[in-house]
């Protein structure tokens, strides 16, 4: 890119010559996919038991713990839980879930959720009775509209510092990630994870697939 962009300017006569092309000529584009980060089973263990809520906590830990929740037990992408609903999130005794509405080239789909994160999403309801059918699970604090990306972000961070985790990554991905780790040593198929995390490609879960492979003798994480 910085070569055409060098040569674009020297072609117009903003510049005399391009300095990139000696190196360009050394370069090569990865042939490896980069390894995908994940939680190791008994990170993941401990964010589990984080997520689960205390009684007497304050409204912004409960929303923490329950946007931290749907993220590692729903496999939902940051901004797939910004647009979710009440209405779209089920809570019953015999099998909550979370309806995934389509955006964009990702289908809708209906995610099976584990018990500690309907501990800790009807904890976060059920402090908040004002989220009613059809307004935002996580609305923005103090103001209308969605919670942003930047809010997202530091939760996710603040949640993998207190279990004792540290990565050059440390974004909703890698919960998105270890959720569909957890599948595959569950023993779904690549198609059915795919499914799950709105994926009309399997390449995602290849990949994460391979990270089992590599490690045969990493144990199942339990829900």
């Amino acid at each position: 890119m910085l070569d055409r962009l060098c040569r674009h300017l020297t072609d117009v006569g903003a510049r005399t010559h391009n300095p990139v092309t000696a190196m360009a000529a050394f370069e090569r584009w990865p042939e490896d996919e980069p390894v995908p980060l994940y939680l190791d089973g008994d990170t993941d263990r401990r964010l589990q038991q984080w997520v689960i809520p205390v009684d007497g906590e304050d409204i912004r830990i409960l929303r923490n713990r329950a946007i931290v929740g749907l993220f590692l037990g729903g496999g939902v992408t940051a901004a797939e839980l910004r647009q979710t609903q009440r209405e779209h999130l089920v809570s019953a005794p015999m099998r909550s879930y979370v309806e995934v509405s389509k955006r964009g080239p990702r289908a809708s789909r209906r995610v099976p959720l584990p018990t500690f994160a309907v501990a800790a999403l009807d904890a976060w309801t059920g402090a908040n009775p004002e989220v009613a059918g059809g307004d935002l699970l996580f609305p923005a604090p103090g103001r209308a509209g969605m919670v942003n990306d930047v809010l997202l972000g530091a939760v996710v961070r603040e949640a993998l510092e207190a279990v004792g985790f540290r990565a050059p990554d440390m974004s909703p991905r890698i919960l998105r990630n270890t959720f569909a780790r957890r599948q595959l040593f569950a023993g779904r198929s690549n198609e059915d994870v795919s499914r799950l995390l709105g994926l009309s490609s399997h390449r995602t879960v290849v990949r994460l697939r391979a990270t089992i492979d590599a490690h045969t003798h990493s144990s199942p994480v339990p829900t």
